[in-house]
């Protein structure tokens, strides 16, 4: 009896002290003012999933599910109020975005990806976390969210979560930091990238556009309509380029030019390929990872 008391003892020191939890979810309903084929969507979480999927009707029906755990009530309540949902109307386009106390969000003068700056957006200002800002809990705030399937469609989310985006026809933007990114059944022109986890692309019909693919620690598998014409270029450190298309040829070397404060900056472009009669440009990049490029 002993010796059983002393491993129970022992288990109950390694525990954690119980957090106190408060959940809630919340339902906005929304529409563009003007309404065009410029309708855009921007979806900017932090922590938590962001779903999103398209249907035929013209309101955005948003779904938030909303989580705060804390070691204290004290500090739970301060979660529960703290962390909120903003809106922000535009007028042809709407930004649905997570209120926190350590950053504000709104039009910057430049906004930075991957480390580098890619010109004007809307983003969080994170420069609070220096002055001594911390929150005293843990949040989660999970989007679900039906959009007119035509619009063009920004999303976003850093932890504990992944994108999915599912039968939206225009432009899409989709960039996750700890988690992988998901979509299917999309049209347009798109912008894909995680640090760590996969990017998975599946086309109902082939972009028109430019697009660009990135994981750094993660795979991308990429699925087009047969009859795919494009000019793909593949860049990465330890992966390979892995395609079931017969029409492809490599392309001559690219050299690109851009004046720096230095001077010119050079960069030589090999691994480029033309798929089928060539067309819009497809790039992919990984790190740790491998690039599957298959027609279905």
């Amino acid at each position: 009896m002993k010796k059983i008391l002393y491993v129970i003892l022992l288990w109950s020191v390694g525990l954690p002290s119980l957090a106190q939890q408060f959940n809630e979810t919340i339902k906005k309903e929304l529409q563009f003012e003007r309404r065009g084929a410029n309708n855009a969507l921007m979806i900017a979480n932090i922590n938590g999933h962001v779903n999103v999927e398209g249907y035929n009707g013209d309101k955005i029906l948003v779904t938030v599910d909303k989580e705060i755990m804390a070691k204290t009530n004290e500090r739970l309540e301060k979660g529960k109020t703290e962390i909120q949902l903003g809106v922000i109307d535009l007028v042809d386009t709407l930004i649905v975005y997570v209120k926190i106390p350590c950053s504000d969000f709104g039009r910057r003068n430049q906004r930075y990806h991957r480390n580098k700056r890619d010109g004007k957006g809307w983003n969080y200002n994170w420069s609070s976390w220096g002055n001594d800002c911390k929150e005293e809990y843990r949040y989660l705030m999970n989007f679900t969210v039906k959009v007119p399937s035509n619009i063009n469609l920004a999303v976003s989310t850093i932890n504990d979560g992944d994108i999915s985006v599912h039968n939206v026809k225009g432009a899409v933007y989709a960039d996750n930091i700890n988690g992988s990114v998901k979509l299917t059944s999309i049209a347009g022109g798109t912008s894909a990238s995680t640090i760590n986890g996969d990017v998975d692309l599946e086309y109902d019909a082939n972009p028109v556009a430019p697009c660009r693919y990135y994981s750094l620690n993660g795979d991308i598998n990429a699925n087009f309509k047969k009859g795919l014409g494009a000019s793909v270029s593949f860049e990465s450190f330890n992966g390979d380029l892995f395609t079931n298309i017969d029409r492809i040829e490599s392309l001559p070397v690219q050299i690109e030019k851009k004046p720096k404060r230095e001077g010119i900056e050079y960069k030589v472009n090999g691994n480029r390929f033309k798929v089928g009669n060539g067309g819009i440009n497809l790039d992919f990049e990984t790190f740790n990872g491998n690039v599957y490029l298959k027609e279905i």
